[in-house]
């Protein structure tokens, strides 16, 4: 019904950048809060950055002053403009969007498969 498809992970040495992206597409009335969590083995799933669909933007404390969250509502992509990357910001990442699809009575969230990011020397 909704799919969300991210792209731009990989491997970057420490101190590098990378920019991910997330393309929601299929049978979408609006998306409201858009976002990026991450998932490092043995550790749970963890809220990156969110923006909603007014600009607003909520980082984790972890990523402030290195991290930018930035969304294209016309295109209903959000992107992850990571820099000053470390060793523990490796992990899964996955973008999150709450939906109003068609058909249906009220806000779902979906997610994407995830991609990988790797911080290492």
């Amino acid at each position: 019904q909704v799919q969300l498809v991210e792209s731009g992970g990989g491997l970057v040495e420490p101190g590098g950048s990378l920019r991910l992206s997330c393309t929601a597409s299929g049978k979408i009335i609006s998306i409201n809060v858009m976002g990026w969590y991450r998932q490092a083995p043995g550790k749970q799933r963890e809220l990156v950055a969110t923006i909603t669909n007014i600009g607003d933007t909520n980082y984790a404390d972890s990523v402030k002053g290195r991290f930018t969250i930035f969304r294209d509502s016309a295109k209903d992509t959000v992107y992850l403009q990571m820099d000053s990357l470390k060793p523990e910001d490796t992990a899964v990442y996955y973008c999150n969007a709450r939906v109003w699809a068609l058909g249906r009575d009220r806000w779902e969230d979906f997610w994407g498969q995830g991609t990988q990011v790797t911080v290492s020397s």
